[in-house]
């Protein structure tokens, strides 16, 4: 279900405003990337799609979604899908990809689909004569990720965690070194907590509705406990849920796996506001890794070149160094492949890339 189109649009000035120190020996910056797969700006900005809820073809439950996310207004009905957004992160970070009032965020890649959008926010790079399918085919380009393994500042501080089991093959873990627990890994070595072995043993024991990706439930909690025993300086997690609900036309599930992804992110940003190793010292960026489709109704499902749509995404950004700017409401262009160059500068890694990054500073 994953296709091509053609790239459009041309590079320009991007406004995120940060206030960031740039990375020396001394300093403690650390960066945690998250991504959705899949989840659309329309739900993000709108929350719960009416149209959506009272299909009978994707939604089988209309009346309890109805309860728990339906309200009048789009505000109230966008915090009930995502309170700790919208009540939290409104007011300490910033929300970019409104379209509806002027901030966009797009891909650059021509294909819109998992591998080239991962790729890109990974490496800044969209590359589309070479990563061209979902195929489980090393990353030729260098992620974010190496380049901080492979810097003696940040080597054996960086980690991966992902529901989607190509992951290893998009951080090209054999060559850049970056332990990457993807699809069913369990967690491994000689020194597993009790919380990790419990969930070795939980997840071997729990039924995936896929075959090449696990509930969200793993991933996260396997980050979390990697969070505590390792203090990371780079962790990514990427959530695939929302996009493997959605191809199945399931909107029930979609909006739930959404609402709960939001309970995980807010229980990363308390463990790193409650410990020392991360407090003041934690920057969150998080965004998709394409969008889906609107119109015809089906094509909600969907997402590929062949999808209206589906280049637009969002992001958002928040912790230490963040200005507070709340959602963006201002005539901006972001892209995707500008936010490896963006963490490279948190970090104070020399980024090789000849795409522009965040300007950081007012």
């Amino acid at each position: 279900m994953k296709k091509r189109f053609t790239a459009i649009g041309v590079l320009m000035i991007l406004t995120i405003s940060c206030n960031v120190q740039q990375k020396n020996e001394s300093t403690s910056q650390k960066v945690i990337l998250i991504t959705l797969d899949g989840f659309r700006w329309q739900e993000l900005f709108s929350g719960i799609d009416k149209t959506l809820m009272t299909n009978e073809n994707f939604t089988s439950d209309s009346s309890s979604l109805k309860k728990l996310f339906w309200k009048d207004s789009v505000a109230k009905r966008r915090e009930a899908l995502l309170p700790f957004i919208w009540n939290t992160v409104s007011e300490i970070g910033q929300i970019h990809g409104n379209r509806t009032i002027g901030s966009q965020v797009n891909l650059t890649n021509s294909y819109w689909f998992s591998y080239p959008g991962y790729n890109e926010i990974l490496s800044g790079k969209s590359d589309d004569n070479r990563i061209q399918s979902n195929d489980k085919v090393p990353n030729p380009n260098q992620t974010i990720l190496e380049l901080a393994n492979v810097d003696k500042r940040y080597s054996g501080k960086v980690g991966a965690f992902a529901s989607w089991d190509v992951f290893p093959y998009i951080i090209n873990e054999e060559r850049s070194g970056v332990p990457v627990n993807a699809g069913f890994d369990i967690a491994d070595g000689e020194s597993l907590t009790k919380n990790e072995m419990y969930l070795n043993k939980l997840q071997v024991a729990t039924p995936s509705p896929w075959s090449t990706v696990r509930l969200d439930v793993f991933t996260h909690h396997f980050a979390l406990e990697y969070l505590k025993k390792v203090n990371p300086d780079l962790l990514y997690i990427s959530y695939g849920e929302t996009d493997d609900f959605a191809h199945n036309g399931n909107y029930d599930a979609y909006i739930k796996s959404a609402n709960t992804t939001d309970k995980f992110i807010e229980e990363l940003w308390n463990f790193t506001q409650d410990d020392t190793n991360y407090k003041d010292k934690t920057t969150f960026i998080i965004t998709t890794d394409h969008g889906r489709g609107t119109e015809p109704i089906e094509t909600w499902r969907s997402h590929g070149s062949n999808v209206k749509g589906a280049d637009e995404v969002w992001l958002i950004a928040f912790g230490a160094g963040v200005k507070p700017l709340g959602e963006i409401s201002s005539d901006e262009q972001l892209y995707s492949n500008q936010i490896a160059g963006t963490i490279a500068k948190l970090l104070g890694l020399n980024f090789d890339s000849d795409n522009p990054i965040i300007n950081l500073k007012n």
